[in-house]
């Protein structure tokens, strides 16, 4: 068996048997295929896809690909919540803390930043001390302790989701339904979760441009789950726009702070409640999902889920001041700000041209290798549907180097649209699948 004879049939359109899929992902995670055939392969895949029955195979290998965490000896039903990635969401820092205040527990396997979206980890690692390099043990015996603790995958855990995730990144091949579908859930499936609950992005900020292509995503996630008997609900949400102010990373701690004492934005506090209820449901804490949206808000309003938070924060080894000392957090040296070129209404903000801004000034990566700043990205003074008068300020962009400002600035204009006329309100939450 030749990997280029692989990756001429998968280019071909070909179906590849169980055996086939098992000798690239193999080879890929032992080092004997390059990252020159694989990458080559990844874009097979994304211009012909793959079938169901490939799908399920590629996460099994993956998942495979190294050990899977037991966490039979931590009491209670284990419940995770996983994004697709999306421009400013930091849904994850704010829900599960909500769930973990419910009593969920909750093991959160985390990814870093990926294309033009932000990564949890990331965010994490903004915080100064934070320590997302937990062993098995140590993620074990937290999760005992608080019911919640954020890791990074170890060399041990999906390895070759881990190698495939950064070279994704670096190929343009993020966007591919088989393989964002494998990679969340070899990763999910190998912690040791019972339920999970996923949120599909679509929209201009989003992998998945088209509500369609969102939907096939989160029915064959919905349909690995169940067949690995996991309980596993999807929402499809809006991505159109960022989700809240901040993006960035050390900004959106911020935003996540203030939105845990209840003083986030709208949008930002619906969505992280709705999946925190979500997580208190499937978690069986609650009988019905209202009573799970109810304890969700009370949680939220008793300032729970922000001691949930904190207290994590100082198990990890983080500085949990910086959530009620922002200058604890890395900080930018420059603000530039952008402003409108007129009166009218908000009538757009395009989600993407606000990542790549943010990805520009070094917000995210373009290469495996590439280093984040966590103290840059911008916060956006506006939302879809608010009236505007000229010269007021738009976005303020946070940055420490003047590399490619410009051209972020230019983004960060062309993402605003502004019309004469207020346009009609979009849903937030589009679908539920499962």
């Amino acid at each position: 068996m030749r990997t280029v004879d692989l990756i001429r049939r998968k280019r071909d359109g070909e179906e590849l048997s169980g055996k086939e899929i098992a000798f690239l992902i193999d080879g890929y995670t032992q080092g004997v295929i390059p990252d020159y055939q694989m990458a080559a392969f990844l874009m097979a895949v994304f211009s012909n896809s793959m079938s169901e029955r490939e799908v399920g195979t590629l996460t099994e290998c993956m998942l495979h690909s190294g050990e899977t965490i037991d966490l039979s000896s931590v009491p209670g039903v284990k419940v995770d919540k996983h994004s697709t990635g999306g421009v400013g969401d930091k849904t994850s820092l704010i829900s599960a803390p909500l769930a973990a205040a419910c009593g969920a527990i909750v093991p959160m396997i985390s990814g870093r930043a990926l294309g033009h979206t932000g990564g949890t980890l990331d965010k994490l690692e903004s915080i100064p001390g934070f320590r997302t390099n937990l062993t098995v043990d140590e993620f074990r015996e937290q999760l005992r302790m608080y019911g919640l603790a954020f890791m990074g995958q170890t060399a041990e855990v999906a390895p070759a989701d881990a190698k495939l995730y950064a070279l994704r990144d670096a190929t343009a091949t993020v966007e591919s339904i088989p393989l964002i579908a494998s990679s969340i859930m070899s990763k999910k499936l190998a912690e040791g979760l019972d339920s999970l609950v996923l949120d599909v992005k679509v929209g201009s900020g989003a992998f998945l441009k088209k509500q369609v292509e969102a939907r096939r995503l989160a029915q064959i996630m919905v349909t690995i789950g169940r067949r690995a008997d996991k309980r596993v609900q999807a929402l499809i949400t809006d991505m159109n726009q960022p989700l809240g102010f901040a993006v960035g990373n050390a900004l959106e701690v911020m935003e996540v702070s203030q939105t845990l004492q209840n003083a986030g934005p709208t949008d930002l506090t619906r969505l992280s409640l709705e999946l925190a209820a979500r997580m208190i449901y499937l978690g069986r804490i609650t009988m019905t999902l209202d009573d799970a949206r109810e304890m969700a808000t009370s949680k939220l309003l008793d300032g729970s889920g922000y001691r949930k938070f904190k207290e994590v924060i100082q198990a990890q080894g983080g500085n949990a001041n910086v959530l009620d000392r922002f200058d604890l957090l890395p900080n930018a040296t420059g603000v530039r700000e952008i402003t409108s070129p007129r009166n009218g209404y908000i009538s757009g903000i395009d989600a993407e041209c606000i990542g790549q801004a943010s990805g520009l000034i070094g917000a995210s990566r373009d290469t495996k290798e590439d280093t984040i700043d966590p103290a840059v990205g911008m916060i956006l003074e506006v939302k879809v549907g608010q009236k505007i008068d000229q010269g007021a300020v738009l976005c303020r962009i946070y940055y420490t180097r003047e590399d490619n400002l410009d051209g972020a600035a230019q983004l960060v204009e062309d993402a605003f649209r502004i019309s004469s006329n207020p346009p009609e309100e979009r849903e937030l939450i589009l679908e539920v699948v499962g």
